[in-house]
Order: structure tokens, then sequence, then C-alpha cells
């Protein structure tokens, strides 16, 4: 029979066993579940979304150059169901292309993990797809003034009728719908493994100013519309001023530079343009240099 010293030494001794036991990590019998997908209409509803207090310079931000890359462990799952509708993931991005209504996302889901598991950053280009493999990359353009970005697919969305891509913050600001909310859009999937279609991304440090169209036939990469677009720089009440930046631009050896006159209300006023370019190609490769002089972003106006 056992003392009562003896007894309350076993007891002592169960006792940090038991809590031994209980501080030893969990080992996972099975990896990770493939997580949901993201969607603005599921996450804090009641919580408004919107870009930062102060916003950043975003034409310092280099888009993404189109990589291969191998398909992301999470976010491929095929078929899913959100909101009662099912998505089927497709096998592959070549061919894809639509046009449709682009909206963003911003600092409600800055830091938490996108469908890939990736942070989301709203700084970066990247976008959110209901369908894509992720991650791919495509180009998205605004169809109401032609401004152009590549983005990095690596989430999940929209997840609202009638829109078909989710843009980050720094993506909408650079295709100039942030304050919108909104903008139609075309979207196209670039093969990563094509380098004429990854060559009509330039990173943002590209400093090669394309020479204008000097006219001829259209193709998949034209402006649309004429096939006759500048670029408007600046606008100047004061002629010279606006002499001074052709000049400018002459010198650092800028093709096409003219200056336009017009006409806002009782006031007259010269505007510095570049062009007329035809591709998309051209355009966004202008702008992108322009960009880099630190003119910033650009209009695209028709002829």
């Amino acid at each position: 029979m056992l003392n009562k010293g003896t007894t309350r030494g076993l007891i002592a001794l169960i006792c940090l066993v038991l809590i031994a036991c209980s501080g030893q990590p969990k080992r996972a019998s099975h990896p990770l579940p493939n997580k949901p997908p993201r969607s603005g209409e599921l996450y804090a509803p009641h919580i408004r979304d919107g870009g930062p207090p102060v916003p950043p310079e975003i034409s310092r931000i280099p888009e993404p150059i189109p990589v291969p890359e191998p398909r992301a462990r999470y976010g491929n799952r095929s078929p899913y169901t959100v909101l009662g509708k099912t998505y089927r993931v497709m096998d592959s991005a070549k061919g894809y292309r639509e046009r449709g209504i682009a909206s963003w996302y911003g600092n409600k889901f800055h830091g938490r993990p996108t469908s890939s598991f990736e942070p989301y950053d709203m700084y970066k280009f990247t976008a959110a797809h209901k369908t894509l493999p992720l991650p791919s990359f495509v180009r998205v353009v605004n169809l109401d003034n032609g401004r152009s970005v590549v983005v990095r697919v690596n989430d999940r969305g929209p997840f609202h009728d009638g829109r078909i891509i989710d843009l980050s913050y720094a993506a909408a600001v650079r295709l100039g719908m942030h304050l919108k909310g909104t903008a139609s859009v075309e979207v196209e999937a670039i093969d990563p493994s094509d380098r004429r279609m990854a060559q009509q991304a330039p990173p943002l440090h590209r400093s090669a100013m394309p020479a204008p169209s000097r006219g001829g036939g259209h193709g998949s990469n034209s402006a649309g519309g004429s096939d006759r677009r500048f670029l408007q720089i600046a606008s100047f009440a004061e002629k010279d001023n606006a002499k001074r930046l052709q000049q400018r631009l002459q010198d650092a050896g800028v093709d096409g530079v003219k200056l336009v006159a017009a006409r806002v209300g009782n006031q007259r006023v010269w505007r510095v343009r570049l062009g007329p370019y035809q591709a998309w190609s051209e355009i966004e490769q202008a702008k992108q240099a322009l960009r880099g002089m630190g003119l910033g972003e650009p209009q695209l106006v028709p002829e």
C-alpha cells in the first residue's frame, strides 16, 4: 500500500507528463486544404473597401514581367462553388480574351492571403479572376482611355454579376479607374513562352521611345477606332511653356512631338502631343518611356 508521500509524488509525475504531451505540436495528417476563393461579398461586407490614405507614386512601381510559372498549389481546385454558382478553372490561359467590366479591391484585403495563399499587396500589379489558372499573366486595357497594364493573376473573384476581373489598387490607378471604381476593359492572356507577346509589355524602366506610325494596316495589336491615337503629355495656357517641353522632348531624341492649339471655354491652350500611334504595344512603350522621363501618365486621345 502506497503512503501519502508516494501518492502525491505519482500524481505530480502524471501531471507533468500530461502537460508535456499537451505542449507537443500536432502533426498534420494531411496537407492544408485548398483555400476557398476570396470574395468581397463573403468577407466582412459591413466594412468599406478603398485605397490608402496617402497614395504612393504608382508610376515608379514596375509591372510584372511574364515568365513561365508552375501552377499554384492552392486556388486551382476545379470545380468550385461560391454563392451558389459553380466555376471551372481553365486548363490553360492560352487564347483567352474577353471584354467586360473590371473592378478593384484595396486596403480591406491588404495583407490577407489570396486564393493562392500569397499575401495580397495592393501596391503590386495583380488581379483576381474566376477561372484563369493561378498564376496567369494578362494585359488589361481600359477601353475608355486606352491605358493598359500587365497584371499577374493570383486570386479568385470578383463574385459580382457582370464583372470579369478584380484588379489591385495599383493596377486600377495605372488604368485611371480607381476613382470611378469600375471600367470597361479588354483582358487578354499573355503566353510567357511566346516571346513576341511577352515583349509587347515592356518593363517600366525601358527607355526606348517607338517612332510614330506612318500609316498602314490594322491588326490584332491595333488600337482600334481610327487606329490613329496621340499621347497628350500636357496642356499649357502659355505657348512658351509648351514649346519648352517640346524642345526638351526633341533634345531627348523623341520624334513626333506636336503642339496643338485648342480652346477651353474662353481660354486658348497649347497641348503637347506625341504620335500618331496605331499599335497598343507602341502606345504602352511610349507611355513607359515618358514615365521614365518623369513626365507622369500621358492621356490617350484620338486624332
